[in-house]
């Protein structure tokens, strides 16, 4: 499910899940928020290398485990999803994100909080979150804008299209596109040049760039869960995920004209 190793001060964290895309149930997001903690408190770590075992990186939430979310029938982890986030905004030493391949939804929306993204030219990246009826998550609301600019991080979080990762590179997500072959090498080239800092000095230079918007970050993640509750288990959310178990394009039209969207702060307007 994960794999651990350290290469002098960086510590390389596989998500090792192949068989499902590396797709995070409960089980893997404990696992890696214990295994980003363990780094964070080790005095021989410096440098955390993020990266996804096979032909993925992420491919987001277990959508199984999702879809059985709504009914009730899924235990929740020690950590689970809000946990995780929490360990990714507060994790203070340089996380550094090896895009090998597939990403989706968390797997893509991680990398507003890493501190270095590096993408292969072999990935594709996307965010489903629309075609799934739900809201942006893990603060992305705020951390793409930031990265992205407003209007591209529109279109990523809400057209539910397919990025590669040249695209990815060119709008500011990621900081480098490697060949498939190189993406580790380079990744690790640059992750053991900031090993080779203090870590005092790493932290404290992290600390200070990222304090500015973590106020913006906790914010957006409350907003971000109040969408998403509302929004799980909602008429287009069941039909998204009824359609996707049966394999057919959701009828989302016909879901918005039985339960339209109550617009009662524009009608407010419409009678000053």
């Amino acid at each position: 499910m994960l794999r651990i190793e350290d290469d002098e001060r960086v510590r390389v964290v596989t998500l090792d899940r192949p068989e499902a895309l590396n797709a995070f149930n409960e089980a893997l997001y404990d696992a890696t928020a214990d295994a980003l903690i363990d780094a964070a408190v080790d005095p021989g770590v410096a440098v955390v290398v993020l990266t996804g075992a096979g032909r993925a990186f992420s491919a987001g939430t277990d959508v199984v485990e999702m879809a059985a979310r709504t009914t009730g029938g899924i235990e929740n982890g020690r950590y689970g999803f809000p946990g995780f986030v929490d360990v990714l905004a507060a994790f203070p030493k340089p996380l550094v994100c090896a895009v090998n391949g597939l990403a989706l939804g968390i797997g893509v929306t991680i990398l507003g909080f890493a501190d270095l993204a590096l993408v292969s030219t072999g990935a594709r990246l996307r965010c489903p979150f629309t075609d799934l009826a739900v809201a942006p998550e893990a603060a992305s609301s705020v951390t793409f804008p930031m990265l992205l600019g407003r209007q591209r991080a529109i279109w990523m979080l809400c057209s539910s299209e397919w990025f590669s990762g040249a695209e990815c590179v060119e709008m500011g997500l990621a900081w480098r596109l490697c060949e498939p072959d190189a993406l580790m090498p380079e990744t690790m080239a640059a992750a053991r040049v900031l090993a080779g800092k203090p870590i005092a000095s790493l932290v404290a230079s992290k600390r200070t760039i990222v304090a500015g918007h973590r106020d913006a970050v906790a914010a957006a993640r409350e907003r971000e869960n109040a969408a998403f509750a509302e929004l799980l288990g909602a008429p287009a959310s069941l039909e998204a995920f009824a359609a996707l178990a049966a394999r057919r394009d959701p009828d989302f039209a016909a879901v918005d004209a039985a339960h339209p969207v109550d617009c009662a702060e524009m009608e407010a307007l419409r009678r000053r």
